[in-house]
């Protein structure tokens, strides 16, 4: 049994990694701003969550005790910056964080979610901070693997409108015009979190593209 950390566990595509963990019998922990999600579903009886700010490792670094494998699954698409929510802190300072404290706990492993390229109409910070976090994390004493998928859609995909999330629904179901896509291919949350679970559990890549995501979840 592998014991998981998910930062962020309780968002959008950490929420499936924990369900994941959770069916195949594996201890899950989480560790987010808002703690246990609002999902009535058995299977968050299963996870420890832990409400706590990222920002301060002190209130959250003893959920690593004892941690196998650490999940970051943290990041945003929109900014408030009077409230710190920046490109640059969220998706790039948070992981780095995450990472040195993944290093200094002794876990083996550790996954990043990043992105292979920035959504139309966003600062282009948003990348190059994931891009910034990645090189970062590249060289520490633990087994590193990043996940470049492109855009994510499902069920309570809260970073686009539900207008958006039904095209790219429809644009992933197209097999001609998502293979045109390439990288940019839309890939659904199950694809993407049971990808990133298992890259947990075996660590062997270092990078894998949206081809590499989709081969991974089989």
């Amino acid at each position: 049994m592998t014991t998981l950390l998910v930062v962020g566990g309780s968002g959008f595509i950490g929420r499936s990694v924990c369900r994941f963990a959770v069916r195949d019998g594996h201890e899950v922990r989480s560790v987010s701003r808002s703690g246990r999600p609002d999902v009535d579903e058995a299977w968050t009886d299963e996870v420890s969550w832990t409400s706590a700010d990222l920002f301060r490792p002190n209130a959250w670094r003893d959920r690593l005790d004892g941690v196998d494998a650490v999940v970051h699954a943290v990041g945003t698409l929109t900014e408030a910056a009077t409230d710190g929510v920046t490109f640059e802190r969220v998706n790039g300072d948070a992981a780095v964080i995450a990472a040195l404290e993944a290093e200094r706990a002794g876990v083996d492993a550790f996954v990043f979610l990043s992105a292979t390229a920035k959504p139309p109409g966003v600062r282009a910070a948003y990348l190059t901070a994931k891009r910034r976090a990645e090189t970062a994390i590249a060289d520490l004493d633990l087994d590193t693997v990043v996940l470049r998928p492109g855009p994510v859609y499902g069920e309570g995909q809260p970073h686009v409108p539900a207008v958006v999330d039904r095209v790219l629904r429809f644009v992933a179901s197209a097999r001609p015009i998502a293979s045109r896509l390439g990288e940019s291919r839309p890939l659904s949350v199950d694809t993407v979190a049971r990808a990133t679970y298992r890259a947990a559990l075996n660590p062997d890549e270092r990078l894998l593209d949206v081809g590499d995501i989709r081969d991974l979840a089989g």
